[in-house]
């Protein structure tokens, strides 16, 4: 594992942050893109780019601190909220922090998500595998220990991996699943109309692997204390049934106008 691309004491770069910041400006990217195809506006982002980057810092920090609440270091000392040298923080609390803001810049524009939902959706999904493969490099992300037989071992000295014993790959499965659920959209928008379907699918995809493999993910949550599931899960409870109903909505509404 290679915690930091460069590391010299003046200067340190780490692996994972590097692969967040080129995740970050692809995903503006390929929104850019996606508005040109599907015809919505990139401005909606581009000149609400300040918003969309605290909100989504502030939630993703929020969600991990509040899974982590036993650790007294985050309650005792308030700059440890906003230290992140150990870039700990939560996928789901950067997606909720997003939407949050692009929920409400759509209202105060009087434009409808469904029209932005499949860009978005297909966006985010496409830089998902590259920050995992620099939470593998970087050993941020950790698994269970596992006898599957396709377990790996951190053995470096400067990894921040603490265990020495063979673990679940969390990163590389969910690279590997949501590269192939990146396909499965960009694929299927050649032949579906309904892009909003295709982007409420994408979200309803996302969150059953969250849910599902993040019982191999080892780590120690609050939540999974009490009630056997951690806080990533829930919110992909929460996003799955928010899309679920999205799609039955669409699916009314597509019924009437049969009807007529």
């Amino acid at each position: 594992m290679f915690p930091y691309l460069i590391n010299y004491s003046f200067f340190q770069i780490h692996t994972f942050g590097l692969s967040i910041t080129i995740s970050f400006f692809l995903f503006l990217w390929m929104l850019h893109r996606m508005s040109k195809r599907l015809n919505y506006d990139f401005n909606v982002f581009y000149k609400n780019m300040l918003w969309f980057v605290l909100s989504v810092f502030f939630f993703s920090r929020l969600f991990y601190i509040i899974s982590k609440w036993h650790d007294l270091k985050y309650i005792q000392s308030f700059t440890e909220f906003f230290i992140m040298t150990d870039y700990n923080f939560s996928l789901l609390g950067a997606v909720f922090g997003f939407f949050l803001v692009l929920i409400i810049l759509l209202k105060i524009r009087k434009e409808n998500i469904n029209k932005y939902i499949y860009g978005v959706v297909l966006s985010f999904i496409f830089v998902l595998p590259i920050g995992f493969f620099g939470a593998l490099l970087g050993g941020q992300v950790y698994g269970t220990d596992t006898n599957f037989g396709i377990e790996i071992t951190y053995t470096r000295n400067d990894t921040p991996v603490n265990s020495t014993s063979p673990l679940f790959p969390l990163p590389i499965v969910y690279g590997v699943l949501f590269f192939l659920l990146f396909c499965g959209l960009y694929i299927a928008n050649m032949y579906f109309k309904e892009k909003e379907l295709l982007g409420y699918g994408g979200m309803m995809i996302f969150a059953c692997i969250i849910f599902i493999f993040e019982f191999f993910s080892g780590k120690n949550d609050i939540f999974k204390d009490v009630i056997v599931i951690n806080l990533n899960q829930i919110f992909a409870i929460i996003i799955l049934l928010t899309c679920a109903y999205k799609v039955y909505k669409l699916y009314k509404k597509e019924t009437r106008r049969g009807i007529r």
